[in-house]
């Protein structure tokens, strides 16, 4: 039977949860800098969920926030694909119903996306990406 590795050699994973708060994070401080207002984060339903909505000018934008630590997926906002637009958009009806917010309301649909490489975190903002 082979020695068990040295515990300074095993890597440890972030789970995905942690890699979704770290990203969310990072998206409100980029966005709260830019003078965007906050108004929700984490909203889910059985529908669907919404990472952040935000205000700006007399608009609300329904954010869906995709960080990558490393390019071995490609780029972060390749992942929101059709399913995952609706499933927002759904949401995003159920977040508007529940504040008593018309549904003509002036809203977009936008995607902060945030890679790290070498050390440096980059990010990019996608008005009505969907």
């Amino acid at each position: 039977m082979p020695d068990p590795p040295d515990v300074l050699q095993i890597a440890v994973k972030p789970s995905k949860t942690s890699l979704g708060i770290l990203g969310e994070t990072l998206a409100r401080r980029y966005l709260d800098k830019k003078k965007y207002n906050i108004v929700d984060h984490n909203f889910r339903c059985p529908l669907g969920e919404i990472d952040l909505v935000v205000r700006k000018d007399k608009a609300l934008r329904f954010i869906e926030v995709k960080y990558r630590s490393t390019p071995d997926y490609g780029l972060p906002q390749e992942s929101v694909v059709r399913r995952k637009q609706h499933r927002i958009r759904n949401a995003a009806i159920v977040w508007l119903k529940r504040r008593r917010l018309p549904l003509d309301s002036e809203i977009h649909f936008d995607v902060v996306a945030i890679t790290k490489q070498a050390g440096e975190t980059k990010y990019e903002y996608i008005e009505d990406a969907f």
